[in-house]
């Protein structure tokens, strides 16, 4: 038998690995025994992350990866396929969200943010579902958010790309069932992470008010990506038979004093 033959060897994708869901991930991944690929365009933060995951005995490898750039997802699928085989599991995690109000964001802005949220998960689809489809095997995880059913003020690319997602995401379950193939959506509510980091101090004061007026933001709890990670490794390892299609992960509330 040779390397990429055994039946227990599930190599995985992940996106957005360079931090963040993505990074805690490949961690929880590795920790299951499946060889990870991680792809990011800051490679040195993948790098990093490789070299903890052989430390530990894991398998891990490195590749650049920009969603937006259609040459790039085929590379990087040539290139992590070349190194772990063939790709039992892809999670679909970068993404990208800044502030602003939809009136006033430059339409290439907004069709940046989705360009990566919807149609860089599209390539993602278009390099590694046929293979699985054609080996009658795998799991493709849609990382969304809250936001795809609860639009949240001030970041209206992001939901309007989140709620596109999970649209793509329902119609291939639908045209995936019976080939071997789950897709499935974690729906991450309020998560700490790099993302928003980048966010001047008003615009990030303004975001979360907003949140407070209309409803989205109960109580100050947030998730840490560990406990999103948590949720997409329980997903991949549902056994054959069982499909968990979708899961909603939210902070739970502190709990109050009587």
């Amino acid at each position: 038998m040779g390397r990429y033959d055994r039946p227990d060897r599930r190599p995985a994708v992940i996106t957005g690995a360079s931090s963040g869901i993505g990074a805690a991930t490949a961690l929880a991944f590795a920790e299951a025994g499946y060889p990870v690929a991680l792809g990011a365009r800051r490679t040195d933060r993948c790098e990093e992350l490789a070299a903890q995951i052989r430390e530990r005995g894991g398998e891990a490898v490195v590749a650049p990866l920009d969603l937006v750039d259609p040459g790039s997802v085929v590379d990087f699928a040539k290139q992590v396929e070349a190194d772990l085989g063939p790709i039992e599991i892809v999670v679909s995690n970068a993404g990208l969200v800044a502030p602003g109000t939809v009136h006033e964001v430059e339409t290439e802005r907004f069709a940046g943010e989705l360009d990566l949220n919807i149609l860089g998960a599209h390539r993602l689809v278009r390099a590694f579902v046929p293979g699985m489809v054609e080996r009658r095997r795998g799991d493709l995880v849609v990382v969304s958010s809250d936001v795809a059913v609860r639009a949240r003020p001030f970041m209206s690319a992001y939901a309007a790309g989140k709620w596109g997602l999970e649209g793509m995401a329902h119609a291939m379950q639908m045209e995936l069932e019976g080939t071997g193939v789950r897709c499935s959506i974690v729906r991450p509510g309020p998560t700490w992470s790099e993302m928003g980091s980048d966010w001047d101090e008003a615009a990030t004061a303004e975001v979360l008010e907003a949140w407070v007026r209309f409803g989205h933001a109960r109580h100050p709890h947030f998730l840490k990506p560990t406990a999103i990670a948590d949720a997409i490794a329980t997903v991949v390892a549902a056994p054959r038979g069982v499909h968990i299609n979708l899961v909603e992960v939210s902070p739970e509330a502190p709990v109050e004093d009587r």
